[in-house]
């Protein structure tokens, strides 16, 4: 491989636009390709970021010889297609969350992803974010106690469309895949897998949640409860809760933000952390770090946790009946 790691984007999206934005000015990183479903958008995709190999299909594109790795930006319902194809032609791959539609497809990606020895890793770009790592700093350090509650809310009012992809079943539409994942994961990262799953929803008329309400208990009796929603504004925010205190994390708490701190018997205190660019290059610092050590996953954002929260995501669903076209 060479000095540099040699990123392509899969797709030309709003997230892949930002994730070509976070790209920009990272030591031994270079976006040198694009594909599209078309050459057309593709060279628009490329021009705006100055990318020199522009494909006008997504296997042209994994059949790249000088791309190393892959971010995949599609929609849910195609990531494990795309992976697919992107690991059977040798490339590492990022793909975005949520990971696949469910655990069955997740298990079958890492497993030719492992018998490849190919690197893999979901895009959940706030497991890198500096004000997540600063909480997990303070908690670590005890300042709160011990952690004993969560709570979380994350949703935005999207336009109830049948063609947006936000509501569309066949595009693995709703809440809980979609913005309710970051509630999940921050649930994992403070306290680990639930032994218990209670969820409400509300499903919109075209078949999918468009808000929720979930409750974890977890294996030492820690509670986390989220609300998620593609149908109304949220506060966006989180509160982790110990025997000494707590740590409020600012809107929106899984993009880069700030935190405040207070410890019962003392005055609060504002932390603000620094997040230069725009949040999305952490990951792939990550990712080029593991790629140069040889390394097939990432021990900050493992494969295992990516499955732990895909099964979860599961259970809910199921507690809901909703199942996609796809399953």
């Amino acid at each position: 491989m060479s000095k540099s790691i040699r990123w392509g984007i899969l797709s030309t999206g709003r997230i892949a636009h930002k994730f070509a934005t976070g790209l920009d000015d990272l030591p031994d990183t270079e976006l040198v390709a694009v594909g599209s479903r078309s050459i057309g958008t593709a060279n628009t995709f490329a021009n705006q970021f100055n990318i020199p190999r522009r494909h006008g299909s997504y296997d042209s594109l994994a059949q790249d010889p000088d791309v190393d790795v892959i971010y995949i930006a599609t929609p849910h319902s195609s990531h494990q297609e795309n992976a697919l194809m992107c690991l059977e032609m040798g490339k590492a791959v990022l793909c975005e969350k949520p990971f696949t539609i469910n655990v069955q497809q997740a298990e079958m990606v890492i497993q030719v992803a492992r018998e490849k020895g190919l690197f893999l890793m979901e895009a959940m770009w706030t497991r890198f974010l500096p004000h997540i790592l600063k909480v997990q700093q303070i908690i670590n350090d005890g300042l709160i106690g011990q952690p004993q509650i969560l709570q979380a809310s994350v949703g935005d009012q999207k336009e109830l469309d049948p063609s947006n992809r936000f509501f569309n079943p066949k595009l693995g539409g709703g809440s809980l895949i979609d913005v309710g994942i970051y509630a999940v994961t921050l649930a994992y990262l403070v306290f680990g897998p639930p032994a218990e799953i209670q969820s409400l929803a509300n499903l919109s008329s075209t078949g999918v949640d468009q808000e929720t309400v979930v409750t974890f208990r977890h294996n030492d009796g820690q509670l986390t409860y989220f609300s998620s929603s593609i149908l109304h504004h949220m506060p966006r925010d989180a509160t982790i809760t110990g025997d000494n205190g707590s740590i409020y994390i600012h809107p929106d708490f899984w993009h880069p933000s700030q935190i405040t701190l207070r410890v019962n018997g003392e005055t609060e205190q504002f932390i603000e952390v620094d997040c230069p660019l725009n949040g999305y290059h952490y990951q792939v610092l990550e990712v080029n770090r593991c790629l140069k050590a040889g390394r097939s996953e990432s021990s900050v954002m493992s494969l295992d946790t990516t499955l732990h929260v895909m099964n979860t995501l599961d259970t809910i669903r199921r507690q809901w009946g909703l199942k996609y076209p796809m399953e």
